[in-house]
């Protein structure tokens, strides 16, 4: 329970919930070059190493999951947070909500690009 009586506190939680998404998406971003730029050096090299396409392919997907499981931590850690503030922290009429659907939407996205990318290679 926060005592401080301060909004501060609630747009510190949401630049914080916003921090998180930003590294979801550069995961979500790495992990898809990762994933392609295998099959890149798959169709370039004449002749490639034997496991190499399959060893990017684990990697860019396992980063774009822990990219979802960060988004959904961080939703999860905000709502938290927004539990323990009382009234005089939260202004009159400010909708805490886009902040969280934001994290949700880049979560679902993440696991419709892990879908569509695990279905291409198999």
């Amino acid at each position: 329970m926060s005592y401080l009586n301060d909004p501060r506190v609630l747009f510190a939680a949401e630049r914080t919930l916003l921090a998180w998404n930003r590294t979801a998406v550069a995961l979500i971003t790495l992990g898809f070059v990762i994933e392609r730029f295998g099959l890149f050096v798959k169709y370039m090299h004449p002749n490639p190493i034997p496991g190499q396409r399959e060893l990017s392919f684990w990697l860019g997907l396992s980063l774009i999951g822990l990219s979802i499981v960060v988004n959904l931590l961080s939703v999860w850690q905000f709502i938290r947070v927004l539990r323990c503030l009382s009234t005089e922290e939260i202004p009159p009429g400010y909708l805490r909500w886009p902040t969280a659907s934001l994290n949700m939407l880049v979560a679902i996205l993440g696991a419709g690009l892990l879908i569509y990318l695990g279905r291409g290679f198999f």
